[in-house]
Parts: C-alpha cells; structure tokens; sequence
C-alpha cells in the first residue's frame, strides 16, 4: 500500500547540521502552514508534552538501512535491527520525539528538547496522554543507556 502525507508544518531552530547529542536545551518553534488555521493548536498549551511526528529530509537514500546495523556505527552494542533502534536512516524516515510545550503564538507552537533540525517537515502534532504511557517498568538493553547518555544533555 503506498501513502503520500503532506507536512502539516515545519520545525525553526538554531540546529542547522544532523547532531546526535546534547538536544535537551533545543528551543523549536512548529510553524503551521496557511492550510491550516491557528486554532488548530488550541488548548496544546495545557499540556506539558507533546508527540512530535517528523520526516527526517536530509537522509540520503544509500544511507537507508533495512536490516541490522550497529548503533552509532558502534561495533561494541552488537548489531540489531533498524527497527530496534531509533535512528534517522529508517526505511520510512519517519521520527517521532515527546517535547516539552513552553508556549503557542497563532500558528506556532514553541516547544523544548525536539531533536529534529531546522526546516523539518512536521507530519503531526499529538498531545501526550499519560494513559497512552506504560504503566509497567520499561525495558531496555544496556547499550541504549549509553548511547543515550549525552542525548539529552543541555548545550
């Protein structure tokens, strides 16, 4: 089944280059396009956290990865699957971050700690729901602890 999505909006920051670290005090503003109206965002600014759907634009197609690759080219965290993982060199290019929403402005919604770069095509905009979160421990390998130990890290 093929599925054309047109971008709801696009991401404004200070981040210019593909960076996989220190993301954490990224201020983005989402700018919606003219299609759609600013009350579109009305009532985001309740929540504290929202779902960010985006298209990572610059991945080149020979970067794609469909198998197994090692994390961060990292030979030491074994190889797995694209789809355990969260990279940005998916098949479908496809990312999704939960940001902190600091505030709306018409047609713009700011929000902290989304680790996409400037001129990101946004697909959707969802609130987070604390019933759509586990209520049951989260599980992870440990190789995912250190490679994320910087992630989030303030610049």
């Amino acid at each position: 089944m093929k599925i054309e999505l047109e971008s709801i909006g696009y991401i404004e920051n200070d981040r210019r280059k593909i960076k996989d670290d220190n993301w954490g005090s990224v201020t983005s503003k989402i700018i919606l396009r003219d299609s759609f109206p600013a009350e579109s965002l009305a009532g985001l600014e309740e929540f504290s956290h929202v779902e960010i759907i985006f298209y990572f634009h610059q991945v080149q197609d020979q970067k794609i990865v469909r198998g197994a690759r090692y994390p961060r080219n990292n030979p030491d965290w074994g190889k797995v699957g694209i789809f355990a993982q969260r990279g940005k060199n998916r098949p479908y290019r496809i990312g999704l971050t939960i940001a902190r929403v600091l505030k709306r402005e018409g047609n713009e919604l700011i929000v902290q700690g989304l680790d996409a770069i400037n001129g990101t095509p946004v697909l959707d905009i969802k609130p987070v729901f604390r019933q759509f979160l586990p209520t049951e421990l989260v599980r992870q390998p440990a190789w995912v602890d250190e490679l994320m130990e910087k992630y989030w890290e303030n610049t």
